[in-house]
C-alpha cells in the first residue's frame, strides 16, 4: 500500500496581506505559523504593497524573509468610486488565479479592506475555509464597516479581538464554536519588537527635539468621500500654528485618498517642522508611537496600538465611529477649532498621566499563538465549510 501523503503533508495556511496597516498586525501571526509544527505558510500579497505611490511595501515583506507565493495587482490611478469598484473586480480575478495555482487548505484574512473581501469571495467557489481576524468591530463612517461584516458571513472561523466583538459575530448568526476571542495580534509585536531610543527616531526622521512630536494619519471617511479633502484641510489647519514636530503618513488606497495626499504634500512643503513619510516601516512606526506626545487623525492604530503606549489620540470625524476605544482617545468633529481644542487636552500633562497602567481593550499581546493553534487543530471537513445560521 502506498503512503497516504495527506497524513504527512503539512497543512497549508494562506495569508493575505494588502497594505502596511494589516501587515503590521499579521507579522506576529506569520511568525507563529512558521513556528508551529504541521503548518506551512503561503503568502498572497496585493493592494498598496505593490504600489510605488504608497511605498511599495512588498519590499519590507521580502526584507523580513517571507517568500511571496503570488502578487495580485489591484491598485490603479483612479480612486473614484468607479475606480475602487474596478480595483475590487481586479482583485477578485487576481486572487482566483492565485488560488488556482497555489491553493491553500485554509485562508487567513484580516480586517475590513475591499481587497480582503475580494480574496474571501475568490476563495468561495474553491470551498477554501476562510479565517477572519478582527471581525465584529464597527467603524460607521467608512464602507469598511459593511466589508467587515460581509467578511464575517463569508468566513468559517472568527478570531475576535475582544469579547464585545465576539458577541457581535454571534449576533450575525455565526455558530459559537467558530468564534475564538484571541485579542488583536498587532499587540504581539509591541511586546516583542526592540524599540529605537528617542534620539535614533529623531535622527531617522529629522525631528527637532525639545518640541512635542505628533503623528498624523488621516484617511477618507469613505461614506463622506466628497468631503475628504475639506476634512483634511481642517486637520492641517488645526496643526498650522502649533509649535510641534509633525510626522504625516499617507492614507490608504481609498476613494479620494489621492486628494488627501495632495493636501499633505502641500502642507509638508510649506512647513519646515513637518515630515511627510509614505511608509515608516514597522519598527520605526512602533518606536515613534512610544516617543510621540499625541496622535491626530482617524487611523484604527490610535484605537488599537496607541493604548499600549498610553499615547493620547485625537480621533477626528466619523471613520472610527462606534469602534471600541480606550481612555486615551478624545473624539473631535472635523473642524479646526474643535481639533485644536482636543489636541490641547491631549497634550495636557495630566491627561497622559492618567493613562498609565490602563489595560489595552484589544488584548494581552498573545493572540498569534492562539490563532496558529486553532488553525493547526481545527478539523478540515464538511462541517467547517457548511455554514449554518445559529439560533
Amino acid at each position: 500500500m502506498g503512503l497516504d501523503r495527506r497524513a504527512v503533508s503539512p497543512r497549508v495556511v494562506g495569508v493575505v496581506t494588502v497594505a502596511r496597516s494589516d501587515y503590521g498586525h499579521l507579522r506576529p501571526v506569520l511568525d507563529a505559523l512558521a513556528d508551529t509544527p504541521g503548518l506551512a505558510l503561503r503568502l498572497f500579497v496585493a493592494g498598496t504593497h505593490l504600489s510605488a505611490l504608497h511605498g511599495e511595501t512588498v519590499r519590507d515583506i521580502e526584507a523580513d524573509g517571507w517568500p511571496v507565493a503570488a502578487r495580485i495587482e489591484t491598485v490603479g490611478a483612479d480612486d473614484s468610486p468607479r475606480g475602487v469598484a474596478e480595483m475590487t473586480a481586479r482583485a477578485v480575478a487576481g486572487f482566483a488565479a492565485a488560488f488556482s495555482a497555489h491553493r491553500p487548505d485554509l485562508l487567513l484574512v484580516l480586517g475590513d479592506r475591499y481587497e480582503m473581501l475580494a480574496a474571501a469571495l475568490a476563495a468561495l467557489p474553491f470551498t477554501i475555509p476562510v479565517a477572519h481576524v478582527h471581525g465584529g468591530e464597527i467603524s460607521e463612517g467608512a464602507i469598511d464597516n459593511q466589508l467587515r461584516h460581509a467578511l464575517t458571513k463569508l468566513a468559517h472561523l472568527h478570531f475576535a479581538s475582544a469579547p464585545l466583538h465576539a458577541e457581535r459575530i454571534a449576533a450575525l448568526g455565526e455558530e459559537r464554536w467558530r468564534i475564538h476571542t484571541v485579542g488583536g495580534p498587532g499587540l504581539d509585536r509591541i511586546r516583542t519588537t526592540a524599540l529605537l531610543p528617542r534620539d535614533k527616531v529623531a535622527a531617522e526622521l529629522g525631528l527637532l527635539d525639545g518640541h512635542p512630536w505628533l503623528i498624523v494619519t488621516f484617511h477618507p471617511a469613505t461614506l463622506e468621500a466628497e468631503a475628504a479633502a475639506a476634512q483634511a484641510d481642517e486637520v492641517l489647519a488645526a496643526l498650522e500654528g502649533l509649535d510641534a514636530a509633525v510626522v504625516l503618513t499617507y492614507p490608504g488606497a481609498d476613494t479620494a485618498g489621492r486628494r488627501i495626499i495632495a493636501r499633505l504634500e502641500a502642507f509638508a512643503a510649506r512647513t519646515p517642522r513637518a515630515r511627510l513619510v509614505p511608509h515608516l516601516g514597522d519598527a520605526l512606526y512602533l518606536s515613534l508611537l512610544s516617543h510621540a506626545d499625541a496622535m491626530v487623525g482617524n487611523s484604527s492604530s490610535g484605537l488599537i496600538e496607541a493604548p499600549s503606549f498610553a499615547l493620547p489620540v485625537v480621533n477626528v470625524g466619523s471613520r472610527q465611529a462606534g469602534r471600541l476605544r480606550g481612555a486615551n482617545v478624545i473624539d473631535a468633529p472635523p473642524e479646526r477649532a474643535a481639533i485644536a481644542a482636543a489636541l490641547a487636552s491631549a497634550l495636557a500633562p495630566g491627561f497622559r498621566a492618567q493613562l498609565r497602567d490602563v489595560p489595552n481593550p484589544y488584548g494581552d499581546g498573545h493572540a498569534a499563538a492562539r490563532i496558529a493553534e486553532t488553525l493547526r487543530t481545527v478539523t478540515l471537513d464538511g462541517t467547517l465549510v457548511r455554514k449554518r445560521w445559529a439560533a
